[in-house]
């Protein structure tokens, strides 16, 4: 395998499969089936879910709502995805340890940079819930923080696009592919790949990203091994 320690970021809505709201159970399988096979090949795999399928802070905010308010909602919304995929993981034999930015003692560890290295080091899957464990970051902010805490060798952001367009594909079928892309590239074509405080940290500390299509069976396991699927974004 090309990467030996990977920070795998999973949208909230990528669990949502075909329905408009929650998990869709035969999706959230897949994805532990994926993971099962990267950690049967000995990768080191950290996880971030988001938790857009359950709610998103900024929807709160559009509301009415206190946006801290909202935003702490959010971490609670990705607590639920984490754990749901912490039980298809464990469900497949994958031992697991769910880390939260916000104490959950009776569900999930404290977030320690220490104990979650040692985890991955003992060939555990780490999953990262809560966020940052702030308002008004996001959980791709969150991913790219965690990356360099546990010294990642690469971000893998599965969506359902195959990789980073001029446009967006499922609206502008003229739209073209990167296959490689700079960081300042991206940003100044105005490309979304992260929000800019994620972008910029991945930048700053030269975390490459891997922008691909996370619901093509056998993407994840061709991606760690160095096969050209998706976006690369590096220095």
């Amino acid at each position: 395998m090309k990467y030996k320690r990977i920070l795998l970021k999973l949208s909230g809505e990528a669990l949502m499969g075909d329905k408009q709201f929650g998990i869709d159970n035969n999706r959230l399988d897949d994805y532990a089936k994926q993971i099962e096979e990267l950690h049967h090949a000995k990768v080191e795999i950290a996880i971030v879910v988001g938790g857009g399928n359950i709610f998103r802070g900024v929807q709160a905010e559009a509301g009415g709502m206190d946006r801290t308010q909202g935003d702490y909602m959010g971490m609670l919304a990705t607590m639920i995805n984490s754990m749901a995929l912490q039980a298809a993981l464990e469900a497949r034999g994958v031992y697991t340890r769910l880390q939260s930015a916000i104490e959950m003692k009776e569900i999930a560890e404290p977030f320690i940079k220490r104990r979650a290295v040692r985890h991955l080091e003992k060939g555990r899957v780490v999953i990262f819930g809560a966020g940052t464990g702030n308002p008004y970051f996001t959980t791709d902010s969150a991913a790219a923080l965690r990356a360099i805490e546990m010294e990642a060798d690469v971000i893998l952001k599965g969506t359902r696009v195959d990789g980073i367009y001029t446009a967006d594909p499922e609206k502008d079928p003229t739209a073209i592919k990167y296959d490689t892309l700079t960081f300042d590239e991206a940003y100044n074509k105005g490309l979304s790949v992260m929000d800019m405080t994620a972008f910029t940290l991945c930048k700053e500390n030269d975390v490459p990203i891997i922008v691909f299509d996370m619901n093509k069976e056998g993407n994840l396991k061709k991606v760690v091994a160095g096969e050209k699927i998706g976006t690369l974004v590096t220095v």
